[in-house]
């Protein structure tokens, strides 16, 4: 696998079936070429618990595209190579739920690989949290940041790929019908 799609997304609240902030960060031949961030407008309410995490608020998403314009410009790189998320089952069912709540067709299921049960295996014995993995490594991190998890799970997958690990038996699937 030449190219990797390295994505995370912040929720508005704990249904976690909205973006408020997407980040992708594209691997090709083992290295991070492209970068993408932005705020989404969830039109759903803001959880204080979630505003207080993230730091975006009903005020700062309120100009910010909502899903489906932000969907125009992200399917290409969702679209190519295998997606890859920190605790992917998250990320995933957020994205799905996006995808259907808006009634976006994509298609009926996408692979990705989690950089979480990957490390559990790789790595056992010691904490797999995002922050955790980062001091570990030594990589920068401005936590519960779409941009910057992203970017630091793209770093953490590299380290694995270049320690030899066969990403082939993390690969999952998730269906994205209802």
């Amino acid at each position: 696998m030449s190219q990797f799609t390295v994505f995370d997304v912040e929720t508005p609240n704990r249904l976690n079936n909205r973006m408020s902030a997407i980040g992708i960060t594209i691997i090709e031949n083992e290295q991070i070429e492209k970068e993408f961030y932005t705020l989404v407008n969830p039109e759903a309410h803001f959880d204080p618990f979630n505003t207080m995490l993230t730091g975006i608020s009903e005020e700062s998403v309120r100009n910010a595209p909502s899903f489906p314009e932000v969907w125009e410009k992200i399917e290409p790189y969702m679209s190519d190579g295998l997606l890859v998320a920190h605790n992917a089952q998250f990320d995933m069912g957020v994205l799905k739920k996006c995808l259907l709540a808006y009634e976006i067709e994509w298609k009926p299921y996408a692979r990705y690989i989690c950089t979480v049960q990957m490390g559990r295996r790789l790595l056992p014995g010691i904490s797999h949290k995002l922050n955790d993995l980062c001091d570990y490594y030594g990589i920068a991190l401005d936590h519960h940041k779409a941009d910057s998890d992203s970017r630091a799970c793209a770093q953490i997958l590299l380290r694995y790929l270049q320690s030899g690990a066969d990403i082939r038996p993390f690969i999952r699937t998730c269906s994205l019908n209802r």
